[in-house]
């Protein structure tokens, strides 16, 4: 059996973690991805990022990992969310609708208004600063 050509850092700045990938998320690499969100959570970080800038691929399996890591992180009073998916998350994320879920705001969008959010609908996050991320300011 190869070995999953997935790498995983994890950066921690209080009760904040970055988790940085880089390769490829797929039924292979997925342990590697559950075990560090998962981790996250019993080491009591709260706050987790996923830089996803160096993933070439995810598919159906990265994505229900990152759904269930965060539904797991918003139980605990946590949030989890991701940053730069690969095109293929990006297109099976707009495919599910999933996206709203999980990617963070894009930095420099402007928030709508209370009046453009929908009723009963929570407005979306602030952006946050790329430096903010782990110095725990956000």
């Amino acid at each position: 059996m190869p070995f999953p050509q997935l790498t995983v850092h994890r950066h921690d700045r209080r009760n904040r973690a970055l988790i940085t990938l880089a390769g490829e998320i797929d039924l292979e690499s997925v342990p590697l991805v559950r075990t560090a969100l998962t981790r996250c959570l019993y080491d009591g970080i709260r706050s987790v990022d996923v830089d996803l800038s160096a993933v070439t691929f995810c598919d159906c399996t990265g994505l229900n990992t990152f759904l269930y890591a965060a539904q797991q992180t918003v139980e605990s009073g946590g949030t989890l969310r991701l940053h730069h998916p690969p095109p293929t998350l990006r297109r099976i994320l707009d495919l599910t609708g999933c996206g709203a879920l999980l990617l963070a705001p894009a930095l420099g969008r402007p928030e709508p208004s209370p009046e453009e959010v929908p009723a009963g609908q929570a407005p979306p996050r602030r952006p946050v600063a790329p430096g903010s991320v782990l110095s725990g300011d956000a």
